[in-house]
């Protein structure tokens, strides 16, 4: 027998309303309500089009914060706890970054990135007291809230100001009002749903869009790439090896055998190989001036540029 809560909370967004354009859905085809679907689908990018300067606020914050040595942490519930929990992870492995540079935290905890867990995104208190005791001044803490409203995500988001990180939300509800614990509302206007209130649709295509958009672009800027290539991951093992030399090819216009040679030299090190091909310094030099730019190849390059004149 279903549970019905004893308490009832109706939120006020345009993700609970019905859409016009989707009443007569359960009378379509097939194709048809696919192509209704993806009719929706296709105004997400426009709405995440015109938050962008905040998203570059949030984007500055994180970067400000993991220079400082602090962390990035996503908070959600639900499909936005989850989104977030893959983008997180995602990192590692394509950036080659520290594992707590960004730190995933969902109500309900590991069991609920699988299945629901009753009342988690109501509790307030429990967001509060994880974040209470990871958060550290001058992190950085973005919230995922389709609602705007999410109590978890909001207790969460009131302990990291108390602790003296930035804050940050992503809504799909431009109506509600901004939260005295957030410094950078992101409130992407993607309107009524296809099912009415099935955020994990327009709403969580958007905060997949957005977390994937934000962690890029904050890797960019903290050095992780040359150009567009991935020049930060590690050749650990032959897979990435063969991986590593094609990205050196791309960026230097030279042969697989110099290249190979010169990732070997650099003892598997990507841009330490990169910067020692590009400026024709030895890879001891290349690698002391990828340590004195934070490990930005076009600032060791500009660096060692400028000896040689």
């Amino acid at each position: 027998m279903m549970t019905v809560p004893r308490q009832t909370v109706h939120v006020d967004s345009p993700t609970e309303q019905r859409n016009p354009r989707t009443v007569d859905i359960d009378l379509m085809s097939t194709q048809g309500i696919l192509g209704a679907i993806n009719a929706e689908d296709r105004r997400v990018p426009d709405a995440v089009a015109a938050v962008l300067p905040q998203l570059a606020r949030a984007v500055d914050y994180a970067v400000e914060a993991l220079r400082g040595g602090g962390r990035v942490h996503y908070v959600g519930a639900g499909t936005s706890g989850r989104l977030a929990t893959l983008d997180a992870a995602e990192l590692v492995p394509t950036f080659n970054v520290p594992a707590d540079w960004f730190v995933a935290h969902h109500a309900g905890g590991a069991k609920a990135l699988r299945e629901a867990v009753e009342n988690a995104e109501d509790d307030a208190e429990a967001g509060e007291a994880e974040l209470t005791a990871s958060v550290r001044p001058g992190d950085f803490v973005l919230g995922l809230a389709a609602s705007g409203r999410t109590p978890f995500v909001l207790g969460a988001l009131a302990a990291a100001r108390r602790a003296g990180a930035h804050t940050g939300l992503v809504s799909a509800n431009p109506r509600a009002a901004k939260p005295a614990e957030v410094e950078v509302l992101i409130a992407v206007a993607t309107g009524p749903e296809v099912i009415a209130g099935s955020t994990r649709m327009k709403a969580g295509t958007a905060q997949k869009l957005i977390l994937t958009a934000f962690s890029t672009a904050t890797m960019i800027k903290m050095g992780k790439t040359y150009s567009n290539l991935m020049v930060s991951m590690r050749a650990t093992n032959a897979k990435l090896r063969g991986r590593t030399i094609r990205i050196l090819q791309e960026a230097t216009g030279m042969t697989m055998a110099d290249c190979s040679d010169a990732l070997t030299e650099a003892g598997g090190e990507l841009k330490v190989a990169l910067v020692h091909l590009l400026s024709g310094s030895d890879v001891t030099r290349a690698a002391k001036a990828l340590d004195a730019a934070d490990g930005h190849v076009r600032k060791a390059l500009d660096s060692l540029r400028l000896r040689a004149g």
